[in-house]
């Protein structure tokens, strides 16, 4: 399973050039296998940013979702497992999005594909791969 973080979902959406070779490979590969999902967090995150002026968006979010959904990409549900372990990330910056995000692909043993340097620095268990390659 490929977990996208917040930016690189919108990355693959855009076909943003900021999304390496080796991550596009990742995720078309994982798109085909049915293997590629986002955290619903991201759509909270996605909402809040551009309510707050701080994301443009070439649509709105919910039509975004509904693309993605509709491309075969899963969107995996806060749970409360989820926000359990969110919560037990003791070492990990203390952003929700990234928190929520972070125990979702630890819950679902996904590869998080991010390009959030102290996520990526981050010393844990979690599988990542950076999206800017």
């Amino acid at each position: 399973m490929i977990l996208l973080d917040t930016h690189a979902m919108l990355w693959m959406a855009n076909n943003d050039p900021s999304l390496g070779r080796h991550s596009h490979s990742i995720i078309q590969k994982a798109r085909d296998a049915g293997e590629l999902a986002f955290s619903a967090i991201s759509f909270w995150e996605i909402s809040l940013l551009a309510a707050k002026g701080r994301l443009e968006l070439l649509q709105p979010s919910a039509e975004l979702r509904a693309e993605l959904l509709g491309t075969g990409v899963s969107e995996l549900p806060l749970t409360g497992e989820i926000a359990i372990e969110a919560v037990g990330l003791e070492t990990l910056h203390g952003d929700p999005a990234d928190r929520f995000i972070v125990a979702t692909a630890i819950i679902h043993d996904a590869t998080l594909v991010t390009a959030d340097r102290p996520l990526l620095r981050w010393k844990n268990k979690l599988t990542r791969q950076d999206a800017a390659k």
